[in-house]
């Protein structure tokens, strides 16, 4: 295949390109600006640089790819003051409108569009497990954050769409893992708030193969819920991360201390959802890593 990726140098953008490379496909990485190469394994192809501009200015030059995959984003991870959630929104709006302005000038438009997303659009919940059938009920900025990420989605032109609604993306590096890890290192690890929140998980390993899948397989289309199909809350997740370390569970922190500390920006941890990937499942995708403990055993050693 020939893909273009959008947002190819971030955390799950680099595991992508490596393994989009590593299986034979051309990948042309779409950049604000051309920078040095990222590193990547010798003996594979390297891929190629295009910015936004030089894409905007002709168009068809990139015509008859075969799909489009775009990561683009600014981090949420950052104090939600106006300003940052205001950038939050909208680099995720304007890169699926830039895209669609793009496809939309190609003699050859590509075949497939994947769109990341967020498990965030179904709101708050306790034991209700939401699967791609669940309607949208967005409950906080992050929310309604994928509720104008997916409209500006939807504008794409693709001969097939798919929404990744991702959730928590566990690697050893990289994105929130080792974040939450290192309390665990210090002996300092514990539910957040009440723990009973959902929080929604999948091993990079998984994410990374079923971008693949869904870009492969042609039946796929629409929301798709990128999460493992083990739901779990935060203090379940807490519990199997201390015996996967070989740490204890024992230290909770307060809602009330986090909210001071954070701000809005708390609700990442205070709050969450149980999901299931059921379209994948239904579709016949197996996870490398189905369930919480063995990926925190993997992500541990």
């Amino acid at each position: 295949m020939r893909l273009l990726l959008c947002g190819g140098t971030g955390f799950i953008g680099k595991a992508l390109t490596h393994a989009l490379l590593s299986r034979g496909d051309e990948v042309w990485i779409v950049t604000r600006k051309k920078a040095a190469a990222a590193s990547y394994d010798s003996a594979l192809p390297h891929p190629r640089y295009v910015t936004w501009d030089e894409w905007e200015a002709d168009p068809d030059r990139l015509s008859g790819f075969d799909g489009i995959v775009n990561l683009t984003g600014e981090t949420i991870n950052q104090r939600w003051t106006d300003k940052a959630k205001e950038r939050i929104v909208r680099s995720r709006e304007q890169a699926a409108e830039r895209i669609a302005e793009h496809v939309k000038r190609m003699r050859y438009p590509p075949e497939v569009v994947v769109n990341a997303s967020g498990i965030s659009l179904y709101g708050h919940s306790g034991e209700q497990v939401f699967d791609e059938s669940s309607p949208a009920l967005p409950a906080d900025f992050l929310g309604e954050t994928v509720v104008h990420w997916e409209a500006a989605a939807d504008l794409i032109p693709a001969k097939r769409l798919v929404k990744l609604r991702i959730g928590l993306v566990c690697a050893r590096e990289g994105g929130a893992f080792p974040l939450i890890r290192l309390p665990y290192r210090l002996f300092g690890g514990g539910r957040i708030g009440d723990g009973k929140q959902g929080l929604p998980w999948i091993h990079l390993q998984d994410m990374v193969s079923l971008i693949l899948f869904c870009l492969d397989n042609k039946s796929i289309e629409g929301p798709v819920n990128a999460v493992a199909p083990d739901p779990v809350s935060n203090d379940e997740f807490g519990r199997a991360l201390g015996r996967a370390m070989k740490r204890p569970h024992w230290f909770p922190v307060p809602g009330f201390l986090l909210r001071g500390a954070l701000g809005e920006m708390s609700t990442l941890v205070l709050t969450g959802q149980k999901a299931m990937p059921r379209k994948l499942l239904d579709h016949g995708f197996k996870f490398a890593f189905p369930k919480l403990e063995e990926a925190l055993r993997d992500l541990s050693r």
